[in-house]
C-alpha cells in the first residue's frame, strides 16, 4: 500500500541510489540542495548523459552541497555521507563489498550508464537496507531496477508522474509495481531527511 508523509519513517536504510534522466539535473538540484553537512549516507546516481560528452556534474554538485560529491570509478568504496555519480559511457554497478563497479555492458534500454544496472546491483547488495529514488525521465529505465529494490525488501520511491519534467521515467515505473511512495520533489526531499535522521537512530 501506497504510504504517505504523515508521520515519520522508521524504516533503517544503510544507502540511497537514484535515477533520472531528462529534467534530471534540476530535480536533483530540487531533492538535495541545502543538506545538511552532517550527512551520513552514501548515495549513488545515475543520470542520463550522452556517452561521448565529459561529465562535470561532480564539479557542479560539489560547488552546491557541503558534503562530498565524486564520480565513482571502479572498486572506489561507498563511503558514508558522500554522493557519487556515474562516469558516462559505462555502467555502474555496486558489489556485494559495497565497492563500485565498472563495466562497458552493452546499453539497456539506449542507456549506459542503465539506472537498472545500477539499482539491480545494488539490491543485491543492501536488500532491504536500499532506499531507491526515480525521477522525471523519457524512457523506461529505473523501472525494473526500482522493482527489484522492492522485491528485495527495499523502499522505493517515484516523482509525482505530474510534476515531473518528463513523465514518462515515473510512469514506467508505477506500472511496474506499485511503489512505497509517490511524491513531489519537495515531500522525496522531506523523506530523505527522515530516512537519514533514522539511519542515525
Amino acid at each position: 500500500m501506497r504510504k504517505s508523509l504523515r508521520s515519520s519513517v522508521h524504516k533503517r536504510v544503510d544507502a540511497v541510489v537514484l535515477g533520472a534522466s531528462a529534467g534530471g539535473i534540476e530535480a536533483l538540484y530540487t531533492l538535495l540542495h541545502d543538506l545538511p553537512a552532517t550527512w551520513c549516507l552514501p548515495m549513488a546516481v545515475v543520470l542520463h548523459l550522452p556517452e561521448e560528452h565529459e561529465s562535470h556534474l561532480a564539479e557542479i554538485f560539489a560547488q552546491r552541497l557541503p558534503i562530498p560529491v565524486r564520480e565513482a570509478t571502479d572498486k572506489m568504496p561507498l563511503a558514508g555521507g558522500s554522493l557519487y555519480f556515474a562516469p558516462p559511457g559505462y555502467h555502474l554497478s555496486i558489489e556485494r563489498e559495497r565497492t563500485f563497479s565498472l563495466s562497458c555492458e552493452p546499453p539497456v534500454l539506449f542507456s549506459r550508464p542503465s539506472i537498472d544496472v545500477m539499482m539491480g546491483s545494488a539490491a543485491d547488495a543492501y536488500g532491504p537496507a536500499l532506499a531507491g529514488f526515480l525521477l522525471t525521465g523519457a524512457n523506461y529505465d529505473g523501472a525494473q531496477g526500482l522493482h527489484r529494490i522492492h522485491l528485495a525488501g527495499g523502499l522505493t520511491a517515484v516523482q509525482e508522474p505530474k510534476e515531473a519534467q518528463i513523465s514518462t521515467m515515473p510512469q514506467a515505473a508505477i506500472a511496474r509495481h506499485d511503489p512505497d511512495y509517490v511524491l513531489p520533489l519537495r515531500e522525496l526531499r522531506e523523506l530523505l531527511l527522515q530516512l537519514e535522521a533514522a539511519h542515525e537512530l
